[in-house]
């Protein structure tokens, strides 16, 4: 790879230390961000706490504010230690700030990349040991400047999230992360961390080797202490048997290989992930001045891409319908919830009850029968399993997530519930039948909300004497992995409870999108004229799988064959049923489908769609039965043509979204089909308001 080389800024002193760096960018004096103190035992204490912010995180001025103090402490023999930490509640540093890298014009930009390089280069040959003390969020930029540190100890805390995730932004560590890491855990390690942009919580970070301890967020202080006036190596600089040729070319040649056959879009755009390779491998074999320069260069390509330009705005607009109210309800109080209903223990009724008890409500759990019941006790047992493997939860956080959930077949009272979650059968009369019963047992001020997916909320709100408080929480599937739920409001729905409803969809880590109740919503509303059209070309072609091969090139994360074998050939027909009454030919036609499942194929559930073996140890494959519904013509559509036509379909319906105010705003609709449906945000749903 061909990598732009910035000049040296750094020269060392006479002393023998890198001096402090200066740059031409003028920053405007601004409060302090950082307060420093030093104890009887000589130990300098940096906090790092940004006035007015909820967060910290780096730009010119607290970069260079904390570079200035870092050359007061090189210039220091008084002191003989330095501890780093943070103030806020659950952000120990968050990174740089993407939206200054996001707007700046070019020539700053580059400045506040070196800049940021720089100084984290000098803080690292402060000849004193360094301890950061991390409580809370540490990411990005925020974990470049501990790696700086001669020791990390972090608190054992939920809050507490560390990682390197600027690949999921377009971007790639370049404050001295992809030199650093590989040094100290290894290439292999490193670039799986990296290419991934894993953020771990603090038990995973040191099982990985990120940091050195993990102690309770009350001991945090007083461990670092303790560390600080124990002998310990300075500026050791790590060398990994994994930086000996061959193993860099290798692993380079390797990862790339694995990542562009997961992901082959990655191979027609300038993918961050494949940068990172490339600077993490060359930069193995070359020394630590020679790597910070790979990583200079390579994030000033990156930074001015389209991509990662795209990457960015779709991170901040989620980070902001995550934390934020859509602008009409940004004054209106919402009401706590606390004990929430749950009706329907099947595979998204029990996904719900898990995602909630893990975030602390308490939830009942209620079906019709016993056998429903145990289903769902055995569903949420294996949900509950799986977190605890792969760490998301612990064993006592498993406990007492476990123990908020109440499990009920019988038709009980429900006065003691803020709200209700109906996730039953997408039969129109049997939710207005379920609506119009827990109306009596309900209080008369509980929230009552339905899962459908493409059903009219207005008609199931019908079946209440209070229709202003009934609304739609479209979760997907799997409900408690899917970031997406679409709010939908009604024109009766009261202010306080769409307020509710988007901080309580907030409050379970999600992202809610508010939509005006029409057939689809959003998602299932753009995508099945997708999935569809995919199944008409299917019909017509030889080799029908090539159709997924397209649209996983194009940054889909599966195509829309094996997505509707994963959907169920019956949901699948439902949904179009639904939108083919509200929308008619416009919907395409074909009735593939509906022969497949006359055969008896229903997609994965029964191991019989257009792929089969899905629990096969190389995973699913092409399903040969496929071709004896098609009626292949002479002549094959190209992949781009597929593209095109299927992108197209996607285009045109979130322009009728656009116009029948579905959604607030494009940008609402675009991070809707990301979030749900997995979209490549670094496309244009809407090409001509781009």
């Amino acid at each position: 790879m061909d990598l732009l080389v910035l000049d040296p800024t750094q020269d060392p002193d006479q002393d023998g230390h890198i001096s402090q760096v200066t740059h031409s960018h003028v920053t405007p004096v601004s409060p302090p961000c950082f307060r420093k103190e030093v104890d009887s035992d000589g130990i300098c204490w940096l906090t790092f706490d940004t006035p007015n912010a909820s967060a910290n995180v780096w730009n010119f001025a607290t970069l260079e504010e904390f570079d200035r103090h870092i050359e007061e402490l090189h210039r220091d023999h008084e002191v003989c230690a330095l501890i780093i930490r943070g103030s806020k509640e659950k952000v120990f540093i968050a990174g740089a700030d993407l939206k200054m890298v996001q707007t700046l014009p070019s020539e700053e930009l580059y400045e506040l990349l070196a800049l940021g390089q720089d100084v984290f280069t000098h803080l690292e040959s402060l000849r004193i040991p360094k301890i950061a003390a991390i409580h809370g969020t540490c990411v990005g930029g925020g974990f470049e400047m501990a790696l700086a540190c001669d020791y990390r100890v972090a608190s054992k805390c939920d809050s507490t999230r560390i990682g390197l995730p600027e690949t999921q932004l377009g971007l790639i560590p370049a404050w001295g992360g992809s030199t650093r890491l590989p040094r100290l855990i290894g290439l292999p390690k490193a670039l799986d961390l990296i290419i991934r942009g894993k953020i771990m919580t603090a038990d995973q970070a040191k099982r990985q080797g990120l940091v050195h301890e993990v102690v309770p967020e009350e001991h945090l202080m007083s461990f670092a202490k303790k560390m600080a006036l124990k002998p310990m190596r300075i500026n050791a600089h790590h060398f990994h048997f994994t930086q000996v040729w061959p193993i860099p070319q290798w692993l380079r040649y390797h990862a790339k290989s694995l990542l562009t056959s997961k992901h082959s879009w990655m191979k027609e755009v300038q993918a961050s992930p494949l940068i990172a390779i490339d600077v993490i491998t060359h930069g193995a074999s070359k020394s630590i001045e020679e790597s910070l320069l790979l990583e200079q260069g390579a994030i000033r390509k990156l930074a001015d891409s389209g991509m990662t330009k795209s990457l960015i705005e779709t991170f901040l607009r989620k980070e902001n319908a995550s934390k934020k109210l859509p602008a009409p309800y940004i004054h209106v109080k919402p009401r706590s919830i606390t004990h929430v209903a749950v009706i329907g223990a099947g595979v998204m009724g029990s996904g719900i009850a898990y995602a909630l008890a893990c975030k602390g409500t308490r939830v009942l759990l209620c079906d019709t029968s016993p056998d429903f019941i145990a289903r769902g006790v055995d569903r949420i047992n294996q949900l509950f399993q799986a977190g605890v493997k792969n760490h998301v939860l612990t064993r006592k956080q498993a406990r007492e997530s476990k123990d908020r959930i109440t499990f009920t077949s019988e038709s009980v009272p429900m006065k003691r519930m803020d709200m209700v979650i109906e996730a039953i059968v997408e039969e129109m009369s049997v939710k207005k039948q379920l609506f119009a019963d827990l109306a009596m047992r309900c209080r008369d001020d509980t929230i009552l909300a339905t899962n459908t997916s493409a059903l009219s909320v207005m008609e199931i709100a019908k079946a209440v004497p209070y229709p202003e408080r009934v609304v739609g929480l479209h979760f997907f599937n799997p409900a408690h992995l899917m970031p997406l739920v679409e709010v939908v409001q009604l024109e009766k729905t009261l202010p306080e409870v769409v307020t509710t409803m988007m901080r309580f969809v907030q409050s379970m880590g999600k992202t809610p999108i508010l939509v005006r109740d029409a057939p689809g919503f959003i998602v299932n509303r753009i995508l099945v004229p997708y999935l569809l059209g995919a199944v008409k070309l299917a019909v017509d072609m030889r080799d029908p799988w090539m159709i997924d091969d397209a649209m996983t090139e194009f940054g889909m994360p599966m195509g829309p064959l094996r997505l509707l074998d994963e959907v169920g050939f019956d949901v699948a027909l439902h949904v179009e049923k639904t939108l083919r009454n509200a929308f008619g030919d416009r919907v395409p036609q074909c009735s593939l489908l509906s022969e497949m499942m006359a055969h008896g194929m229903l997609g994965r559930k029964n191991d019989r769609g257009f792929y089969s073996a899905f629990q096969s140890k190389n995973g699913e494959q092409p399903n040969p039965e496929v071709l004896t519904f098609l009626q292949p013509k002479v002549g094959s559509l190209t992949k781009a043509q597929i593209i095109d036509q299927l992108q197209g379909l996607m285009q045109d319906e979130a322009q009728r979204c656009l116009d029948d105010k579905v959604a607030a705003s494009a940008s609402d609709i675009e991070l809707a089909m990301t979030l749900g449906a997995g979209y490549p945000p670094f496309r244009h749903l809407f090409p001509h308001q781009t």
